[in-house]
């Protein structure tokens, strides 16, 4: 940035001075050379140490960005989490993908057949792994075996069911070779269905459903995703640089097969941050393209005179509570009495304020589709309004039952950034206020806090839930029995069942019947404390268009950027 001058500036130097100079202006000269080899050399030493490129790098066609959190997993066989989703979804592709105006487009594959018995999928001929070699039906075969085998413990497994055999391989009754998905030949994919389904093209643009292939997984010898060069890529961009804790760069991948719609040649994950502050700071200073904003900062945003776009992004917050056997919260009138004693009002409106938010009221979304219009309007959601009378009836039956004195405090897990620890002091002292019970708050980074929830070590945790694809089921079918991230392992047989219609049926009112009854259960059995629909608010550097916010696929999506000249 180019300084103004300084008003006294031309006080300090004299004539004779100015004759000095003149005298040793060769000297000079030679030494400014010197000087800016000297600084070309050291920016290009902090460079390959990790230094970070300005928001917008236009000699090198390039953008930087941050992250929240560091991607816990890779594999998209194994991942589970948002932060690892908008990795993958710049480096892998599925054989189908979503385009710029978030509908189905062809991935890997150019043609589709789809029925109520099976489907058939043609892979085009310039499907191309970052290594120049072919992308083959044989890829989706292997990684679809490799994510329902039980010994991979994938967690996403169950989003594999609608393929004939997979819940019977998943669950150890069958070996993976008896998977209904074939490889007729390299570039056809054939599918059998274990039942009829309604929405098998949306399942295939999610990552579960990505080409691994095998030589190359094997060769990793169990480091598959574990760095840059651990994985191979078949999408947009390639990782060609991952600091694990600091940064990530991808790079245009030359061998993906829609080059004509990629203007970015790179893309610098310059930072990790879930401080908003910081984040905010780092978009002022022209470091980042992209920040969101919270009620802290809107403040200031607003001073800077930036335009401001909001999202809604598809993501409903909720407090989980551990169902498992021996744990207090398994306890029907001890979740009653918890959700009576709090209000998602006062959470999001009070506490929180954070711009877009809306108070939670069911584990479906607004957004989501009925038979003729938005599902919450055809069924709204039964809420429970703040009742502390009825809270405290609730706790006194739940201490009867327990067999308890007093309770014992409850652990509340969470993650370590600054809205959970704004959520976690909230539900802390509205629980003691109104209810008299101890919360321990056990705040950990996101990477342990996902295996903390898997492991089930948690009274009650804050968590999220956000679509895979466009259907209500990618909700309704969080809370089955076989779901692994169910994290709670809430069991109801009748729940179940209302899950294995809507994944059987065809027509659009029996399915959304069926969702209707999994809202009911789900309220009546106080699953969950819905807190709230997260919607965001963000600015963008002027520069850089065509950044895509999605609520089904990698929200955020830079695969349609580019920097306007």
């Amino acid at each position: 940035m180019t300084k103004a001058p300084n008003p006294s500036g031309e006080s300090a130097f004299n004539r004779s001075a100015a004759r000095q100079l003149a005298l040793f202006g060769v000297a000079i000269v030679v030494g400014l050379v010197g000087l800016m080899w000297g600084l070309n050399l050291l920016a290009s030493l902090t460079a390959t140490a990790g230094g970070v490129p300005p928001a917008v790098d236009v000699a090198n066609n390039a953008i930087t960005v941050m992250l929240t959190e560091e991607p816990p997993q890779l594999d998209s066989t194994r991942s589970t989490d948002q932060v690892s989703g908008i990795v993958l979804g710049h480096v892998m592709e599925g054989l189908l993908r979503y385009d710029d105006r978030g509908e189905l487009a062809p991935g890997m594959a150019e043609a589709w057949r789809i029925d109520e018995g099976g489907a058939t999928f043609h892979l085009r001929a310039d499907a191309r792994w970052s290594d120049g070699q072919p992308v083959t039906a044989h890829d989706f075969v292997f990684a679809w075996r490799l994510g329902l085998d039980p010994e991979n413990a994938s967690e996403y497994a169950f989003i594999l069911y609608p393929i004939k055999n997979a819940e019977a391989i998943n669950q150890g009754e069958l070996p993976v070779t008896e998977l209904g998905a074939r490889a007729l030949d390299a570039r056809t994919l054939e599918v059998e269905f274990e039942r009829p389904i309604a929405f098998f093209d949306k399942l295939t643009a999610f990552s579960t459903y990505f080409p691994v292939r095998e030589d190359f997984y094997r060769a990793t010898e169990g480091r598959f995703g574990a760095d840059a060069d651990q994985l191979l890529y078949n999408g947009p961009f390639a990782l060609s640089n991952w600091v694990h804790g600091q940064s990530l760069r991808l790079d245009r991948n030359p061998h993906y097969w829609d080059q004509a719609r990629i203007r970015l040649d790179r893309i610098n994950v310059g930072y990790i941050t879930s401080d908003p502050n910081t984040r905010l700071n780092l978009f002022k200073d022209e470091k980042i393209v992209m920040t969101g904003l919270t009620a802290e900062n809107l403040t200031n945003a607003l001073e800077q005179r930036w335009h401001i776009h909001r999202h809604m992004d598809g993501s409903v917050f909720y407090l989980d509570f551990n169902h498992r056997e021996g744990r207090l919260t398994r306890n029907l009138n001890l979740r009653k009495a918890m959700i009576l004693a709090q209000d998602p009002g006062e959470l999001v409106y009070k506490v929180t304020k954070t711009p877009g938010y809306l108070p939670g009221e069911s584990l479906f979304p607004r957004f989501l589709e009925g038979v003729q219009g938005k599902f919450r309007d055809e069924h709204p959601a039964p809420t429970y309004p703040m009742d502390l009378q009825a809270a405290r009836a609730h706790l006194e039956a739940a201490r009867r039952e327990l067999g308890l004195e007093a309770f014992p405090p409850l652990v509340l897990l969470a993650g370590d950034n600054p809205v959970s620890n704004i959520q976690t002091e909230y539900f802390q002292a509205v629980f003691k206020k109104n209810l008299g019970l101890d919360i321990k708050i056990d705040r950990q980074i996101f990477k342990q806090r996902l295996a903390k929830m898997t492991s089930g070590d948690f009274d009650l945790v804050l968590a999220g839930w956000g679509p895979d694809y466009n259907d209500p089921l990618t909700y309704g079918d969080l809370y089955a029995s076989w779901n692994l991230n169910n994290r709670g392992r809430y069991s109801n047989p009748e729940y179940d069942r209302q899950v294995r219609i809507a994944q059987g049926a065809m027509d659009a009112q029996t399915r959304v019947a069926a969702f209707a009854e999994m809202q009911r259960i789900i309220h009546e059995d106080v699953v969950i404390i819905p807190n709230y629909e997260r919607g965001v608010a963000y600015v963008t550097h002027p520069r850089v268009k065509g950044i895509l916010r999605r609520v089904v696929g990698a929200d955020t999506d830079y695969t349609y950027a580019w920097i306007e000249p």
